[in-house]
């Protein structure tokens, strides 16, 4: 019992640790989620070091390499019964089938804002799991841009048939209990320049960031609004990565 109560309090100063430390080392890098998500205009994207989409060559992996990485996404206990996505040249494709309703894939550059200077960075691997409700409600936004970039479209018109989406309701707000899990060690967050930290991500409807407590002074939770897509994202770091390992936050409980 003595034990337990230990580890209740060593956990709750953590947690409080957090809190206090949280957005003091966290918060620059939060201002590059927030950076990433700036006004749409009809004109063409501004210039940046990425300016036009490599080779595609450059965005693919081995699928062995690339079903490997998507797993680490999420502790092995929810990656392991995950349906597997790989990129192919059209597009993502099923490479593992799953049991639990999670999807585990490698999200590429071009999953950031459509006007993000990263748009089209091909070192960008980001490991990601949606659970049932992000994966039917959320995921097919991505999985469709992809075959819009692989076909050619162009970042203008991709914005153009954005809006179109979401003027029809083609494209809608994610249902509710949306999650994905960003817990890879070995991830390359373009904006982070690695894989940043560990965390969890919910989406939710337009709204402002304090509904949920996010971006507040001492809160854990960050919130990425879209000028474009009708969610908000909302990031909550977490103490391990999915093998296991310790996050170095500077924190020392």
């Amino acid at each position: 019992m003595r034990k337990q109560i230990r580890s209740m309090d060593e956990s709750r100063d953590w947690i409080a640790g957090v809190a206090v430390n949280l957005a003091k080392r966290l918060w620059p890098l939060a201002l590059l989620v927030l950076w990433a998500n700036t006004s749409y205009a009809d004109a063409a994207p501004a210039a940046s070091a990425y300016p036009a989409m490599a080779p595609v060559a450059h965005y693919m992996m081995d699928e062995a390499a690339e079903i490997a990485l998507a797993r680490t996404a999420a502790p092995a206990s929810v990656s392991d019964e995950a349906e597997i996505l790989v990129l192919g040249a059209h597009g993502y494709k099923t490479a593992v089938k799953g049991t639990n309703g999670f999807v585990c894939y490698v999200g590429r550059s071009w999953e950031n804002d459509i006007d993000n200077a990263q748009f089209w960075n091909p070192k960008q691997r980001a490991p990601e799991c949606d659970n049932a409700v992000a994966a039917r409600s959320v995921l097919p936004y991505y999985l469709q841009r992809t075959q819009w970039v692989l076909s050619g479209v162009s970042r203008v018109e991709m914005i153009k048939r954005t809006k179109a989406e979401i003027a029809t309701r083609q494209i809608k707000a994610p249902d509710v209990g949306a999650m994905c899990f960003m817990l890879s060690k070995d991830g390359y967050l373009a904006a982070a320049g690695g894989p940043w930290h560990p965390h969890v991500m919910f989406y939710g409807p337009p709204g402002p960031g304090s509904e949920w407590g996010a971006d507040l002074p001492g809160s854990p939770v960050f919130s990425s609004p879209s000028d474009l897509m009708p969610f908000t994202v909302y990031f909550v770091p977490v103490r391990k990565w999915s093998n296991g390992t310790l996050a170095v936050y500077g924190i020392h409980h």
